[in-house]
């Protein structure tokens, strides 16, 4: 794993509204996160930790402080450099699945390359090692009516790293599913980032789940409260 961070927060914070209805969401957040690390975010509703991804994914910037991502100050770019900095570096999962319904896996999966340009040959050849990666290539077009909640999900993370992201975002992603099929998506996530070197930044309600993780960071009133090592940080030095 890097030891330079791949992503560093200065002094951010997040101020929604003006005057007496004001709300300060973040309060100035330091954090750094290392370039192939699977971090977990945790922290009760109001804590902060949503609006903080929301940053990290460059979909809002700061109230103020700094957010550097690849040596980049991200506070700096217009919504079109972030929207393609997203397009480059970024994939995105989300606990609803968010996959079109009438079309094939393998067609969900090729919707980023779609939007990046690229062609029909190399978005069938890239879609199809993506569905490989998850395990579910002999599923390619089958519509998500036709698959499970946890093979739903996997199409979902197909389509996130089809582009090859550096950093992978993850919104609840095992909140609709059992018990079981939860296990199996976090352990993809784990061999992803072991395998693929993709840094995962997963923010999670559940201890269980975030266990998975090598780094887990608790939010609480717009603040990073504490830092600590999750059972994958043990597992990686056992291994």
């Amino acid at each position: 794993m890097a030891s330079d961070p791949i992503i560093a927060l200065r002094g951010v914070t997040k101020t929604y509204g003006t005057g007496a209805t004001a709300f300060q969401a973040l309060k100035g957040v330091d954090l750094d996160i290392a370039g192939g690390d699977f971090v977990a975010v945790m922290g009760p509703s109001g804590s902060g930790k949503s609006t903080t991804m929301n940053i990290l994914g460059c979909l809002d910037v700061p109230s103020a402080g700094s957010f550097v991502f690849r040596g980049h100050h991200i506070e700096r770019l217009s919504r079109d450099e972030r929207a393609l900095l997203r397009r480059k570096y970024l994939g995105f999962v989300f606990q609803g699945f968010n996959l079109l319904s009438r079309t094939s896996a393998l067609e969900n999966v090729e919707l980023p390359l779609l939007y990046r340009g690229e062609d029909k040959k190399a978005r069938h050849s890239l879609g199809m090692a993506a569905l490989d990666k998850v395990g579910l290539a002999d599923w390619w077009d089958h519509t998500p009516a036709e698959l499970s909640g946890g093979q739903q999900q996997r199409v979902a993370i197909a389509r996130a790293i089809v582009t090859n992201p550096d950093v992978l975002l993850a919104d609840e992603p095992t909140g609709n599913l059992d018990s079981e099929r939860s296990v199996e998506i976090m352990e993809l996530l784990t061999d992803l980032n072991r395998q693929s070197g993709i840094t995962v930044l997963m923010v999670t309600h559940e201890g269980d789940m975030a266990a998975f993780a090598r780094t887990i960071v608790h939010f609480k009133d717009g603040l990073v409260e504490r830092i600590e090592a999750g059972k994958g940080a043990a597992l990686e030095v056992t291994a």
